[in-house]
């Protein structure tokens, strides 16, 4: 019984460090961005590590083409791309983290 209990107690220590890490990750995924463009470069989607859009550039011809629906098609695309590129980041250093061992919930 007492070496249950001390499995237990290190089972219980290494999932706080494991937290612990994840915790640190997610603030240094908040730092890191990714991007994507469309259209040739037309439109370019920046987002945070942790999906958040932080910025969309567009170039000025396509504004002054005055072709609405593929700008909005563009700004999709971009912006898809963009949080897909986040979302392959964050799964990457979790991965890291957990040594490859899947975690339900964490993102």
């Amino acid at each position: 019984m007492e070496g249950e209990v001390k499995n237990i107690g290190e089972i219980v220590k290494q999932a706080q460090k494991v937290q612990a890490q994840i915790m640190r990750m997610k603030d240094e995924l908040a730092k890191r961005r990714v991007e994507a463009t469309a259209g040739g470069g037309m439109v370019k989607a920046i987002a945070s590590g942790n999906g958040e859009i932080t910025s969309i550039e567009i170039e000025p011809e396509i504004i002054l083409s005055g072709d609405r629906d593929m700008l909005q098609d563009l700004i999709v695309a971009a912006v898809n791309e963009a949080l897909r590129k986040a979302k392959e980041l964050a799964a990457e250093e979790l991965s890291r983290i957990t040594k490859g061992i899947n975690i339900p919930g964490l993102f």
